[in-house]
C-alpha cells in the first residue's frame, strides 16, 4: 500500500514536471529544459518501481533522463577541468565486466555440454544475424561512413547481462540464456575484430590485434578477476555483493551520458534516422532469433531464449570501442542509442511473454533444450 502511495505522489510530480517543461519550451527559457526533463523522467522512474509491469523499465527511464539532459547541457560531460570524462568509459566497463564474471561459476560452463544445441544456436544465430542485418541497415540508410561502422559495431558485439534479466522477466530458460552470453562474450576477442574487419572495414580502417587486445582488456580479464571473485570472496561481505549490481548500472548511465555529451552534435543530425535504424536493427535480431529456434522445433522457452540473446548486445563494449578507435561522437552514436532502445523493446517483450505462458510448459532445468513434440 506505501509503495501504491509512493508512485501515485511520483506521478503526480512527474506531470507537473513535464507541464513545467512544455511551459519552458513555449517561453524559450530553454537553459532550464534539460533540467527539468531530467526531473521528469527520474520522478517517472521512481513511480514505475511500484508497478510490477512497469518496474523493468525503470532503469530504462533513468537513462532517459541522463541522455536529456547530457543533449542540453553537454559541456558539464565532458571535461571537468583538464580531465576528459570520455577515459572513464574503459575502467567503468571493466567495473560491469567484473560484475558479470562475480556472477558466474564453473557449473554454468558445464552448461555448454548439457545443451549444446541451444548454446549453438543461439551463438551462431548471435554473430551472423546481427553483423549482417547491422551491415545491411547500414548500407540502406546511407549514414556517413564512421556512423555507419558504428551501427556494425554493435552487430558485431557478443550479448550482453540484459538479455539474461530480460530472459528471466520472460519465463525463457535462464540457464540456456547465461551460457549464451558466457559463450559469446568469450568469443568476442577473435569473433568481433573478424566481423568488424570483413563488414565495416570499407567504411572505418579496423586494427584487428588492436581490437583483439581491446576486448581482452576489457572483457576477458575483468571476468577472470570476476570469476575469482565469486570463489575466494563471495558472500564474505554482504555489503560488496549487493553493490556490484549497482555499480554495474551506475557505470552504464555514465557511460551513455559521456557518449551522448561527446556526439551531441552528429545526434542533432542524424538522431531521429539512427533511432529509426537502430529500432530495425534491434526487433529484426528478435524475430531472425525465435524464428530460427522455431523452424529447429525447440521449446518455446528455448525460442523466447535466442530472441532475446540475438536481438539484445553489449553495446557498452561497442561503446569502449569506438573510443579506443578514437571515434567516440561517431562510431559510438549507435551504442549509446542502441541500449536505451533494446532495454525498452526488451523489457515490453519479456513482459508480453511473461504474461503468456509457454504453451509447451517445461521445468526452466538446465537442459538440452529439446524438439517439441507434433
Amino acid at each position: 500500500m506505501q509503495s501504491n502511495k509512493r508512485s501515485f505522489v511520483f506521478y503526480g510530480l512527474a506531470g507537473l514536471l513535464l507541464m513545467l517543461y512544455i511551459f519552458i519550451l513555449l517561453t524559450d527559457r530553454h537553459n532550464w529544459g534539460g533540467w527539468a526533463l531530467l526531473l521528469f523522467f527520474m520522478s517517472l522512474a521512481i513511480a514505475f518501481r511500484g508497478n510490477r509491469f512497469l518496474k523493468g523499465l525503470s532503469f530504462t527511464v533513468m537513462i532517459l533522463a541522463v541522455v536529456s539532459v547530457a543533449m542540453y547541457h553537454p559541456e558539464y560531460f565532458q571535461t571537468v577541468g583538464d580531465f576528459k570524462l570520455s577515459k572513464l568509459i574503459i575502467p567503468l566497463l571493466q567495473i560491469i565486466m567484473f560484475g558479470m564474471g562475480t556472477e558466474l561459476s564453473l557449473k554454468d560452463f558445464a552448461n555448454v555440454v548439457k545443451m549444446p544445441r541451444g548454446i549453438l544456436v543461439g551463438v551462431i544465430g548471435h554473430y551472423v544475424i546481427m553483423p549482417g542485418v547491422g551491415f545491411t541497415v547500414a548500407h540502406l540508410f546511407n549514414f556517413p561512413k564512421e556512423i555507419a561502422a558504428g551501427i556494425i559495431l554493435v552487430g558485431c558485439c557478443p550479448s550482453g547481462l540484459a538479455s539474461n534479466v530480460m530472459s528471466y522477466l520472460a519465463r525463457a530458460n535462464l540457464a540456456l540464456s547465461v551460457s549464451v552470453t558466457t559463450i559469446s562474450t568469450l568469443l568476442a576477442p577473435f569473433l568481433t575484430p573478424l566481423l568488424m574487419q570483413i563488414l565495416g572495414g570499407g567504411f572505418v580502417e579496423i586494427n584487428f590485434w588492436g581490437m583483439v587486445w581491446e576486448i581482452t582488456k576489457i572483457v576477458v580479464l575483468p571476468i577472470a578477476g570476476g570469476l575469482a571473485f565469486h570463489y575466494l570472496v563471495r558472500g564474505k561481505f554482504g555489503w560488496l555483493d549487493k553493490a556490484m549490481p549497482l555499480l554495474s548500472m551506475a557505470g552504464i548511465v555514465i557511460i551513455i551520458t559521456i557518449i551522448t555529451a561527446a556526439g551531441r552534435d552528429n545526434l542533432l543530425k542524424v538522431g531521429g534516422l539512427l533511432i529509426v535504424a537502430t529500432f530495425i536493427h534491434n526487433l529484426t535480431g528478435y524475430f531472425l532469433g525465435y524464428w530460427s529456434g522455431r523452424i529447429l522445433r525447440f521449446h518455446e522457452r528455448d525460442c523466447r531464449t535466442i530472441a532475446l540473446e540475438v536481438g539484445m548486445q553489449n553495446a557498452g563494449l561497442a561503446s569502449g570501442l569506438a573510443l579506443a578507435m578514437g571515434k567516440l561522437a561517431t562510431a559510438g552514436l549507435a551504442p549509446a542509442i542502441f541500449g536505451p532502445v533494446m532495454n525498452i523493446t526488451g523489457s515490453s517483450l519479456a513482459s508480453w511473454w511473461h504474461n503468456h505462458l509457454p504453451k509447451d510448459d517445461a521445468p526452466e532445468a538446465a537442459t538440452e533444450p529439446s524438439l517439441v513434440q507434433s
